[in-house]
């Protein structure tokens, strides 16, 4: 008999009867032994229905474990499939930012230099006018002195002949 195809229980243990034959065994030791072994029976197949129960338990479990396993494999890799369309992401944004600052720097260097560039003409036209300025104010201060001079040549000769005419007027 195979282990599969014969399957002993206590109750087979119990209910099994021998022949009886003159110096045979002892009925009473028979059936004590009988009872004992019934009782062992017993005792392993409580024992194994606990461990069928644990082990259905344990492969539920680990059936669990699994599916949690793959789950998180499954978040894992959305995970890392995110963050690679965020670093793309913050990476386009960044070359757009740096794309945008550099046009808006080339912009403001632009526009300094037509402010610079104004700045200049003006301050060159301010010159021109200053110098412009300088000219005209020294031509007038020219003839004022020009002016003076001729004031006072014409007060010295004026004094000479009044000077002139009193020492011949007293000669």
């Amino acid at each position: 008999m195979t282990h599969d195809a014969f399957h002993l229980t206590p109750s087979d243990v119990r209910a099994q009867e021998f022949q009886r034959v003159f110096r045979g065994y002892d009925p009473r030791q028979v059936d004590e032994f009988k009872g004992r072994v019934a009782d062992e029976l017993e005792r392993l197949v409580r024992e194994r229905l606990k461990l069928d129960d644990r082990l259905q338990g344990f492969q539920e479990q680990l059936r669990a474990f699994r599916d949690r396993e793959r789950a998180m494999n499954e978040a894992l890799l959305t995970a890392q499939q995110l963050r690679v369309a965020a670093q793309e992401q913050a990476d386009r944004e960044a070359e757009g930012i740096l794309r945008q600052a550099r046009a808006d720097a080339l912009r403001l260097v632009g526009q300094a230099s037509d402010e610079e560039r104004q700045v200049r003409e003006r301050y060159e036209m301010l010159q021109r006018q200053f110098a412009a300025y300088l000219a005209n104010f020294r031509a007038m201060l020219e003839r004022q002195l020009g002016e003076i001079e001729g004031i006072q040549t014409h007060t010295q000769l004026t004094h000479q002949v009044q000077t002139e005419l009193i020492l011949k007027r007293h000669a």
